[in-house]
């Protein structure tokens, strides 16, 4: 697996290169204040479902994601980096690197420390909107990278009747509070999936944003007794911190994960389905 997150050094050594852009997932306000020169602006909600409660899902009609992927300038064969304020984000550059990666783009990683490190290092910056050719991209669905509702009741249902199954594993990516019961706007039910641990996605960052070594993410993970063998469904509450953690698991070698992208949204609006505190 190629390497998911590229550093500041790299990113400033390749600006203004053919075939790379660069995203900039963060609010078009924050966009316009300042941003890395070249790049372009999106929002992880700018390709949800508009017609669902859960926010979280992608748009059904993937002519539209092709178009709105396509208007960003971005074609099949570019190299794209996402980024974005870690601290002030919930992982919304990691939602935008698995969305694109589960539309089948082959090379797509997330800047290292985002905005917050770049501004740090005094490194360029640019004001104003950039305008991008529109290129065409064709998508190419991974299912391996998702698991939906129906899915991951059956996968519960077996789990539940069959508590040493160990092949599989869930986490829940939410704060504790959250995982323990606390509900936040548009949550009917406080609590989490059954079977689930919990690993907070900003467990994994150092003080200037960027992520911790391949040693410490392992640490952590090991500690939860996961391991590269198994397969591993991430949630958090609409599928964008749950991406970032797929990211990350994705960074050190778990090649078998996958984002719930209804996650406690869907989950907990739906009184058939189980849920523990």
């Amino acid at each position: 697996m190629p390497p998911i997150f590229v550093s500041t050094e790299s990113l400033e050594r390749q600006l203004g290169s053919s075939g790379l852009v660069i995203v900039d997932v963060r609010s078009k306000v924050d966009f316009l204040a300042g941003h890395i020169p070249g790049a372009v602006q999106t929002e992880w909600r700018a390709f949800a479902g508009p017609d669902s409660n859960i926010k979280g899902l992608l748009h059904p009609d993937t002519g539209l994601l092709e178009k709105l992927v396509g208007e960003l300038g971005i074609g099949n064969n570019d190299e794209v980096i996402v980024y974005t304020d870690p601290f002030d984000s919930w992982g919304s550059d990691g939602r935008v690197y698995w969305m694109l990666s589960y539309l089948g783009h082959e090379s797509v990683r997330v800047l290292d420390g985002g905005w917050v490190k770049w501004k740090r290092e005094n490194k360029k910056t640019e004001l104003g909107f950039s305008r991008p050719v529109v290129k065409k991209f064709k998508v190419a669905l991974k299912p391996e990278l998702v698991i939906f509702k129906h899915e991951m009741k059956m996968l519960i249902d077996s789990r539940m009747k069959d508590k040493s199954m160990t092949s599989r594993a869930v986490i829940d990516a939410r704060s504790l509070e959250e995982y323990n019961g606390a509900m936040g706007p548009g949550i009917p039910r406080g609590g989490h999936i059954p079977s689930a641990i919990n690993i907070p996605w900003d467990s994994f960052f150092n003080e200037d944003a960027s992520v911790k070594s391949m040693e410490e993410i392992q640490q952590i993970l090991e500690k939860h007794d996961l391991r590269k063998d198994q397969e591993i469904i991430c949630y958090c509450t609409g599928g964008v911190r749950s991406a970032w953690l797929l990211a990350i698991l994705h960074s050190v070698g778990y090649g078998q994960v996958k984002n719930y992208t209804g996650s406690w949204w869907e989950w907990s609006k739906d009184d058939t389905l189980p849920i523990e505190i």
